[in-house]
């Protein structure tokens, strides 16, 4: 195995950043939807829009965990950084090494909210189209 460098653990900087950037963009729009969800359940109290409510209470709980997971994920990277500073090498591995998995877990995540996501899309587009029957 080669050693672990200060190069390695910087190199998931930007795409940890990038990931971040995805998952606070999904987070202010999940923030938008609820905001008009919620004025239109005050005005009907609709069992559908209820459904997509706590719909989208679940995304906005995976994507608070996917955040966490991300966030996790790329501060054990600085703390894998400062260790291989410090020569402390065996610490640095398994510190980059849990790391590794925070996003892995995050991405998981991500892919879990996905399916939600499109399951909820498919709800939609089904009472679209029972309305186009009738």
């Amino acid at each position: 195995m080669e050693a672990l460098t200060l190069t390695t653990p910087a190199l998931l900087f930007s795409a940890i950043s990038l990931i971040m950037l995805a998952y606070t963009n999904r987070f202010l729009a999940y923030a938008a939807v609820i905001r008009n969800l919620s004025e239109k359940y005050r005005e009907r109290q609709l069992e559908s829009l209820k459904r997509q409510i706590i719909n989208l209470k679940l995304r906005l709980n995976l994507t608070r965990y996917m955040q966490i997971f991300g966030i996790s994920s790329l501060l054990l990277c600085v703390l894998t950084m400062f260790l291989i500073y410090i020569e402390q090498n065996t610490f640095a591995v398994w510190i980059f090494g849990i790391a590794l998995l925070l996003l892995i877990l995050s991405l998981a995540l991500l892919i879990w909210e996905i399916q939600i996501s499109i399951r909820a899309l498919g709800h939609h587009l089904e009472d679209v189209e029972d309305q186009l029957k009738q």
